[in-house]
């Protein structure tokens, strides 16, 4: 703005000579979609109001824990001789969770901050009042997603018990289109029933690359080192007795609730033999889909490398096996497949632990949008430098202005390049940037206030076949 002096003085001016910034926006804030024990904050309801939080005990605190499991059994088998007098020669336990709860979401997040999460979103859709879960609601807390801009990532870990493989299916294909929407965000998938075949056999999740390379399916599910919540009450014990003549009769505690051998004024407190119990109850691990474990590994890498960094070669935390155990050979269909949706791989290995084996999209044959990094980082690159150029929104559209967005975006991408994100030797090797009358823009353009901008990006892309090659080299004198 051009100044009038009137008044004889010194007159002291600020010029800017530094162009504006590119701030990086966050890469890794999940947003899980579920069902919660509650959904309340200083007495006001979060139930589909999605709610960032940075612990697990902020989680308990709003959103409650986990279900307690209706249909556990425990039964006692005692060996005793015929006496008399009578005596127990030996005691064994049997413990079952004979049909879970379909509400997994307390677990996930245990998982999820285990293996390196920090700050997400929880979309809570109901409680645990009507015991199955429901497609329409955890679709509806999609589209309400839509309105908040922080997210990143979406994961579904209750949508295992909806009712069919089309309806889980579909519930992903509108996550993934409002993800092609949006550009802003990655779906985390898992395979429905723990079956890997149904995520290529399925009608209802779209096959084209522009949709597929916004998600990347994970499988099989893991047996986590977490034990299932239960109340000592709503367990009734099965007792027999077998003799040295193998008579069973029924023992003093069958149709006993396990709550009445801890309680010392009961007449059937047996300290012992509750402890014993609660062990092989311990032993009763929870299983989950890989994806909260994957939106974890996701936080990690970011945080530690970057989002450029592949999310796999990480290990599982929290995680006793996986379900399947999955070979070399058995992988090759599932990493690179006709259909071109490639699954990757949760693996075992000897020495190493349990680890992720694949970064691919489901897109998994496309050259452009093959590997998760990829995708995710230009994700990134594109909603922080949508995010800065807002500001020269009803600049003059010329050529100061023109300089300050070029230089504004390649001093950021520069810094990506430093950090690993970009290939080549020099930086214009690694990245282009362009923007001008007669390089991106005509003077129709500039007639109708368009600015456009082109940005060009050698990502780095994951090492993911290492060949080695070796020969015999003949003996020289």
């Amino acid at each position: 703005m051009a100044t009038t002096y009137k008044t004889p003085g010194v007159y002291v001016e600020e010029i800017s000579k530094f162009p504006p910034s590119v701030a990086q926006v966050e890469t890794a804030i999940p947003a899980f979609i579920g069902y919660t024990e509650k959904a309340e904050k200083n007495g006001n309801s979060l139930l589909n109001k999605p709610t960032r939080i940075v612990s697990l005990l902020e989680y308990e605190t709003y959103f409650g824990k986990a279900r307690n499991e209706q249909n556990i059994t425990v039964t006692i088998k005692d060996t005793i001789n015929s006496g008399p007098p009578i005596q127990l020669l030996d005691q064994k336990f049997s413990t079952a969770v004979v049909t879970p709860s379909p509400y997994v979401m307390y677990y996930a997040m245990r998982m999820y901050f285990d293996n390196g999460g920090g700050p997400c979103y929880i979309a809570s859709v109901g409680d645990y009042t009507s015991g199955v879960v429901n497609q329409p609601l955890l679709a509806a807390a999609v589209d309400e997603l839509e309105k908040y801009d922080e997210p990143t990532l979406y994961l579904f870990p209750d949508a295992m018990a909806v009712s069919t493989t089309a309806s889980y299916y579909s519930l992903i294909n509108r996550a993934l289109m409002q993800a092609q929407k949006l550009k802003d965000r990655f779906i985390i998938i898992d395979a429905y029933g723990n079956n890997s075949d149904n995520i290529r056999n399925t009608a209802s999740l779209g096959n084209g690359v522009d949709l597929l390379k916004y998600g990347a399916a994970y499988h099989p599910f893991l047996k986590t080192v977490y034990s299932y919540a239960y109340d000592d009450a709503d367990i009734t014990l099965a007792h027999n007795e077998t003799d040295e003549t193998n008579t069973t009769t029924t023992g003093a505690y069958d149709g006993k609730a396990l709550s009445e051998l801890a309680d010392s004024s009961d007449t059937d407190f047996n300290l012992v033999l509750y402890n014993k119990i609660k062990a092989e109850l311990e032993q009763q691990y929870v299983t989950l889909p890989p994806s909260s474990a994957v939106a974890g590994i996701y936080a990690r890498v970011d945080s530690n490398r970057g989002v450029w960094k592949a999310p796999a070669n990480e290990s599982v935390s929290a995680c006793v096996e996986p379900t399947i155990k999955i070979t070399h050979e058995a992988q090759q269909d599932l990493n690179v497949h006709t259909t071109g949706k490639s699954i990757n791989s949760i693996r075992s290995f000897t020495g190493k632990g349990i680890l992720v084996w694949g970064a691919r999209t489901l897109a998994g044959n496309d050259n452009e949008w093959k590997y998760v990094p990829v995708r995710r980082f230009f994700n990134m690159v594109e909603e922080s430098v949508d995010k800065a150029t807002a500001q020269f929104v009803f600049e003059p559209n010329d050529a100061n202005t023109w300089v300050k967005v070029r230089a504004m975006i390649e001093n950021f991408l520069i810094l990506q390049w430093r950090a690993g994100a970009l290939a080549g030797a020099k930086p214009e090797q690694a990245f282009y940037v362009r923007v001008g009358l007669g390089e991106t823009m005509t003077a129709d353009d500039i007639l109708n206030g368009i600015m456009n901008i082109e940005i060009g990006m050698a990502a780095v892309r994951p090492a993911e076949f290492i060949i080695l090659k070796f020969s015999h080299k003949m003996q020289e004198a």
